[in-house]
């Protein structure tokens, strides 16, 4: 079985056995087993991220992907933390954040909390009662689990005190350790099975289609974060905000330390690694904070976290195994990647039998053989790779290993690009390739086609039905009918959904294209920037380098990318077969007045959605990012602004707009009457 079909035999089973489970309530296997396969999913992910897909059951914590949850869409995005892995590296961190606001790291004030491994969650206040509840999801859509959250005993139902406005708290789900202990020996004395660790048996609870159920599990909710939606709330502090946090009653975690100066911030970093296995909750990390909510505006945020805060994580364990071979895997990309098949060993909670070797260099490096002994480790706790080999003396090695210098999946040569480090197999008829290319097409995150998985895909390339992604819009229903496996029925239903996929946006089919470098995150600048995928198929270099986000590696792969006849050609059958190719909201014939300024807006605009006049700036070629910078061109304020956006307009000198100058904004590109 290929890398391939077991991650597609794995992501079916677990899917089985987690309705099984979560929805049903009646396990189909012991849970040692249904963990030993969702390790093993993880770690082929890990180890071929050709593989990966945003929505595979493995990102799941516990429960299973259902339509049982409405999506919620975070006012404000949930973002990621950057992470170091040492108090040297934590040393430069904080080196860099006071060198970006002309402060000595000996100066600043860092919040010092564990980081809990728990589910991370939205709770939204509406004039002090609990409104809307909902799981972080992809950092921009979650899932609404309001009901669930209600039975929860720490979560307070109103804050006390009932402040106005819409207010966010943010935090973590979780099992304290005691309480898991005695959830499992319930388990056992009803003869039911264990559960396997306390992160997934909370976000399973908490994620239960009865709210019943997740009510009779003990979870807590640890706060670590206020969103003061509209700014009715007035702190200098970070800390301040913990504090109003546990004055409204929720949890915080007592063993958070506020300490001045980097050094200190550094022991106390330290203190958590020695000590966490004393918490009453799993840690896997810290989390280091500036205190000073006016340097955290100065110090702003990247595309997916803050700088202004990062994780410390703990120092990854290692394990002894025996390598049983060396083998090689085809990415979509063409990229060849080898990989290590262990004897299954547990590493950091969970079994690993593959781990990535990287790349040809990394081998030769590392001289591991197979039969060789081998330090295995999980690299930042998630990607396990093999370390080095353990001498064994007296032991006799086998011959170093070669990286092949054909395709192990179509037999043409594979090539090293020059500066590269990475092998490819540059045949653009790998079978391998093309297998990958139109699975990530079809996978959640790109055209959503139900029923095509890999198997399935196989099949049909097999059959000669398609031979690239476009051919998918050419299936008739009478082609399916006739193959194993299929029936009138399922024909029907897989051509209505490559069908519905037609409708997709050009965020979405971007990143279904799978350009090099594109991702999510710069297929939706692309697409809400050129609106149309002829103009962006258009575009010369210089407006794509141009892009906020898009640095000149992205811009050059994409500029590429439409330049070369195959891929007109595709995009020439995508327009031939129906697809939309834009952007809904485009509005491409608006004036670009706003080209290439920021404007920021804060507070509420009458006739204007916080969506709404973003697009509507977006739209006119301009950028509304959260933060007011340097390079602001203005801030329009509306009603109940934020504090700390106003603050750092005026320590910068920047125009503050009224409201009412908001459209006049829009149509001319300039402002009239700023506020003092």
């Amino acid at each position: 079985m290929t890398p391939q079909e077991r991650v597609a035999w794995l992501r079916d089973e677990i899917a089985r056995h987690n309705e099984a489970y979560f929805i049903h309530d009646a396990p189909s296997i012991p849970d040692a087993d249904y963990d030993a396969m969702t390790r093993e999913l993880r770690a082929l992910e890990a180890e071929f991220p050709e593989l990966r897909d945003e929505n595979s059951v493995s990102t799941k914590v516990g429960a299973p992907s259902t339509n049982l949850f409405k999506p919620v869409v975070h006012q404000e995005t949930m973002l990621s933390l950057d992470n170091v892995f040492d108090a040297d590296e934590l040393r430069q961190w904080s080196t860099r954040v006071a060198k970006s606001i002309q402060r000595d790291p000996e100066s600043l004030r860092f919040a010092v909390e564990p980081k809990i491994d728990g589910l991370a969650l939205s709770i939204v206040y509406v004039d002090g009662s609990m409104f809307q509840a909902a799981t972080r999801g992809d950092g921009r859509v979650g899932e609404d689990v309001t009901a669930n959250v209600r039975t929860i005993r720490n979560v307070p139902r109103t804050l006390s005190g009932g402040p106005r406005g819409r207010e966010e708290v943010r935090g973590e789900v979780f099992l304290a350790r005691d309480d898991f202990l005695e959830m499992n020996r319930q388990q056992i004395a009803l003869g039911a099975k264990e559960f396997a660790n306390p992160r997934n048996a909370a976000a399973g609870s908490l994620r239960q289609k009865d709210p019943a159920v997740t009510a009779k599990r003990p979870l807590s909710f640890l706060a670590y974060q206020l969103v003061d939606l509209d700014g009715a709330l007035s702190f200098t502090y970070y800390s301040e905000t913990i504090r109003q946090l546990g004055d409204w009653g929720f949890l915080t975690a007592s063993e958070s330390r506020l300490e001045e100066g980097a050094e200190a911030m550094i022991h106390r970093t330290d203190w958590f690694q020695e000590h966490r296995h004393d918490l009453r909750y799993d840690i896997d990390g810290v989390v280091i904070k500036v205190d000073d909510l006016a340097q955290r505006a100065l110090l702003g945020f990247t595309s997916r976290a803050p700088r202004w805060a990062t994780a410390r994580k703990f120092p990854p364990e290692e394990r002894t195994t025996r390598l049983l071979a060396i083998e090689v895997s085809i990415g979509r990309t063409g990229r060849a990647t080898p990989y290590a098949v262990l004897e299954p060993v547990v590493v950091a909670g969970s079994t690993v039998s593959m781990a990535t070797l990287h790349n040809q260099d990394q081998v030769v490096a590392k001289d591991v053989r197979p039969g060789d002994l081998v330090i295995v480790r999980k690299a930042g706790d998630v990607i396990p790779e093999v370390v080095a080999a353990v001498r064994e003396p007296g032991k006799r090695r086998a011959r170093k290993w070669t990286f092949p210098t054909s395709c192990p999946e179509c037999g043409q040569p594979l090539v090293r690009r020059d500066s590269e480090s990475d092998t490819y197999c540059v045949n653009p008829t790998c079978p391998a390739q093309l297998l990958e290319q139109i699975v990530h097409f079809a996978s959640r995150g790109a055209l959503d086609i139900e029923g095509l998985g890999e198997q399935r895909v196989a099949q049909l390339l097999s059959e000669g039905l398609i031979g690239d992604v476009a051919d998918l819009f050419t299936l008739r229903v009478d082609d399916l009918a006739a193959l194993e496996g299929f029936g009138e029925l399922s024909a029907t239903s897989l051509v209505r959904e490559i069908a519905n996929a037609t409708s997709m946006p050009l965020s979405r089919l971007l990143v279904g294209l799978g350009i090099r470098h594109v991702g999510p995150v710069a297929a939706r600048e692309l697409a809400t920037r050129f609106h149309h995928l002829a103009a962006l198929a258009a575009a010369p270099l210089e407006a794509l380098e141009a892009l906020d986000g898009i640095g000149p590696v992205i811009a050059q792969s994409v500029y590429q990318y439409f330049r070369e006849e195959d891929n007109r050609e595709r995009i020439a059958r995508f327009s031939a077969a129906g697809l939309s190719l834009d952007e809904p909201g485009g509005a491409t014939s608006l004036e670009a007045t706003l080209a290439g300024k920021v404007v920021v807006v804060t507070g509420s605009i009458e006739g204007y959605s916080r969506d709404d006049a973003e697009a509507a700036i977006l739209a006119r070629g301009g950028t509304s990012p959260g933060s007011v910078s340097k390079k602001t061109y203005c801030v329009v304020v509306g009603e109940a602004p934020g504090a700390a956006k106003l603050a750092k307009a005026r320590e910068l000198g920047i125009p503050v707009v009224g409201a009412s100058e908001f459209e006049t904004l829009l149509a001319t590109g300039v402002w009239k009457d700023p506020l003092a």
